[in-house]
């Protein structure tokens, strides 16, 4: 049967990508992010022929079991590999090719802006790093590289890496398009104060020059 071929590609996929998987015996039994597939497929069948309340069950028992949220509405290529898994979440709308590996706590979900398709689709061969968070309707290409804590707001061509928040493409093909440095990267909230703090003597010369006076202030 089909299911049990792409239950076995799946676990293959562990194998080839997993140093650390030995066999596929371990790989059935230990490995959260298989489970959370096997489940899937079955709370996505449901959910195709309508019957969403059961489909639903299965995804939120599966949740509860693995420490991963799929959606039964996404869909899901063949030879996807979650690694580790927990913290997973992967909305209705998400549309994810073939032989694509997921680590921990990425979330590929909405901006709750958008109606309809509201999450990502996914090309093949695309690697999504730790505590990524791809949000909105767009894709992202064959081949690329979401970093590790990225968050990607827009579509991102094939075969780019993305890094930062906001995501920003790093290298096109074999070309770096910048560098981004992973280690001091920027402190979003210090940023925004200094922002306002511009903010504020920028309208405090304006008052002035309108006629106020610095005492007043």
């Amino acid at each position: 049967m089909a299911f049990y071929k792409e239950i076995k590609e799946d676990i293959d996929a562990v194998l080839t990508r997993d140093p650390a998987a030995r066999n596929a015996f371990e790989v059935l039994l230990c490995y959260p992010g298989v489970w959370a597939l096997i489940w899937h497929k079955l709370a996505h069948w449901l959910y195709k022929r309508d019957i969403k309340l059961l489909a639903r069950i299965i995804s939120q028992g599966s949740r509860f079991l693995t420490g991963i949220e799929i959606h039964p509405g996404a869909t899901i290529g063949k030879r996807c590999f979650i690694d580790h898994g927990m913290a997973v979440v992967i909305g209705e709308t998400a549309e994810i090719g073939n032989d694509v590996t997921i680590y921990q706590a990425v979330t590929l979900g909405g901006t709750g802006k958008d109606v309809g398709k509201r999450h990502p689709t996914i090309g093949n061969n695309v690697v999504i790093s730790t505590g990524a968070k791809v949000l909105g309707p767009f894709k992202v290409g064959d081949n690329s590289k979401i970093g590790a804590g990225s968050v990607v707001l827009a579509e991102v061509p094939p075969n780019c890496t993305v890094v930062g928040v906001p995501g920003k493409i790093v290298r096109r093909g074999n070309q770096k398009t910048d560098e981004m440095d992973q280690i001091d990267m920027p402190d979003p909230i210090a940023v925004e104060l200094e922002c306002l703090r511009r903010r504020i003597v920028a309208l405090e010369s304006k008052f002035r020059d309108i006629g106020g006076h610095d005492e007043d202030l």
